[in-house]
């Protein structure tokens, strides 16, 4: 089915119907990470027309319970759990405002986007399940507790702080994985820490230059830090360390990154020198351009160094020891993977992402995430950036540091959830443990005796303006989770 049309129309006619409704309904609100009172406000107003009984907190996470179908009142209670807010990115020169425009959903074939913008697949889709599910009372099931938290794109800040005293189930299927087929059953840790090297300026009279670098993949920064894929902000140390060996100059801005957790693809930078040097600065940027390209090839090939003359005058600039300062950090600061699973092979273990750079008026901030299934290995990615940081006499610190959920051996609702995958497939599904972050932790730590299944439909290309999700993917997985839910119901 080919469909194109404004977001109204987009999805009509798709089935499962209701999940496809509710989907292209969430996808009018603006929930971008931070931004989820509209989403919250909704899911609220739903409960209210459905007659379930709903919670809110301060932080906009939404608790909504249905009682079991009649017959399964003694089945053990099932936790839905899924996130509402979404990553917000889009095409150069789109003039979308997340803050106020609804999504321009399209489908090509059994592919779903978002018109120039991220598609929020991640994590839409689990709150289009969840609502679908609630409001059927055909669906054969145990007690629900649908759990949907805030800000999860941003450090899982909403599970850190849901009042989990309010959740009597211990048996939870989350709805924020990325690929059918594929249970997972653990993931890493991780934190945000957030680094700020006090800088100083002065006026300097030069022939400015703008320097971009772009062309890059990006992507998730747990699912994807193992593709070798550039990350923008460090292409930019380098280009600054191969300038400061040439000639001298002064740095007016920098610029990159959107989301710690998003490996970076474009990253701007001002630069003022003599006009005697514009012929090396050219040569210097298309060496490296060259130099990247070939280094890259298989993996982030498109990366574009370029240059546009900005012109003669008088502008700040970092001075000498705060240049050197930013040639350093970056040069320095711990990026990519660090160290693969000892244990469980093809896994990264630890890494790192240096997601947000920015060259502020007092100071250079920056922002990576840090992550590890090893909690003694992410606080010591954390202290190394700590410490070079204060070394070049900055601050340090950290936020929204949430704990590994460890893989457990042993676990009977895993067994059954992978008992109906079979079932319905034909195939046994993987089970794995994934380098990226999910609240499954959190709710892990903080329910005894939880077991926990994460899965979900193809989701491709995340966290980027190319975000596809699969149709009739969509449609099995949905399937899916019907019928573990029905198997609960009976399993008294």
């Amino acid at each position: 089915m080919d469909k194109e049309g404004d977001s109204m129309e987009a999805l009509k006619g798709l089935q499962p119907e209701r999940v496809f409704y509710y989907f292209e309904e969430i996808s009018r609100i603006p929930r971008g990470s931070g931004n989820t009172d509209g989403i919250s406000s909704y899911l609220m107003g739903f409960a209210e027309k459905h007659g379930l009984w709903a919670h809110r907190d301060d932080a906009n996470n939404v608790i909504i319970r249905k009682d079991a179908s009649a017959g399964c009142e003694k089945a053990a209670a099932v936790i839905l759990q899924g996130h509402c807010d979404m990553v917000c990115e889009k095409k150069p020169g789109s003039r979308h405002n997340f803050l106020r425009d609804p999504l321009k959903l399209r489908v090509d074939g059994d592919l779903v986007y978002a018109e120039d913008t991220t598609l929020g697949g991640d994590d839409g889709i689990a709150l289009a399940y969840i609502l679908a599910i609630l409001e059927d009372d055909s669906i054969v099931h145990p007690a629900l507790e649908a759990v949907i938290t805030t800000d999860e794109e941003i450090g899982l800040l909403g599970a850190a702080a849901l009042d989990y005293s309010l959740l009597k189930g211990r048996l939870m299927l989350n709805l924020d994985s990325e690929e059918e087929g594929i249970l997972l059953a653990g993931c890493a840790g991780g934190m945000t820490g957030k680094t700020r090297i006090p800088v100083h300026y002065g006026e300097v009279s030069a022939e400015w230059f703008e320097v971009q670098i772009c062309g890059l993949t990006g992507g998730h920064s747990g699912s994807e830090i193992d593709k070798n894929r550039a990350n923008s902000n460090l292409l930019a140390g380098r280009l600054l360390y191969c300038l400061d060996q040439q000639f001298e100059y002064v740095l007016g801005e920098l610029e990159g990154g959107t989301k710690d957790n998003a490996i970076p693809r474009e990253t701007a930078l001002l630069v003022g020198i003599d006009g005697e040097n514009e012929d090396e600065l050219l040569a210097a940027v298309r060496r490296l351009d060259a130099e990247l390209k070939r280094e890259y090839r298989g993996c982030d090939g498109n990366v574009e160094l370029s240059v546009q003359k900005k012109g003669g005058g008088v502008k700040p600039g970092l001075n000498p020891i705060s240049l050197q300062k930013v040639i350093f950090y970056l040069m320095n600061v711990p990026n990519g993977v660090i160290k693969m699973s000892g244990e469980i092979q093809g896994l990264v273990e630890t890494s790192c992402n240096l997601g947000i750079m920015k060259l502020q008026p007092e100071e250079f901030y920056c922002c990576s995430s840090v992550r590890s299934s090893v909690g003694s290995a992410k606080e010591a990615v954390s202290d190394r950036i700590c410490y070079l940081t204060e070394f070049l006499g900055g601050d340090y610190e950290v936020e929204g540091a949430y704990p590994a959920w460890e893989y457990q051996e042993k676990s009977p609702f895993r067994d059954r959830v992978a008992a109906v995958c079979e079932k319905l497939s034909g195939r046994r599904p993987e089970i794995e443990v994934i380098h990226a972050g999910l609240e499954c932790g959190l709710f892990y730590e903080n329910l005894p005796g939880l077991e926990c299944v994460s899965m979900g439909p193809d989701l491709r290309d995340i966290h980027t303006t190319e975000e596809t999700m699969s149709v009739s993917s969509v449609q099995r997985v949905y399937e899916l989770v019907l019928e573990i839910l029905k198997e609960q119901a009976a399993a008294i």
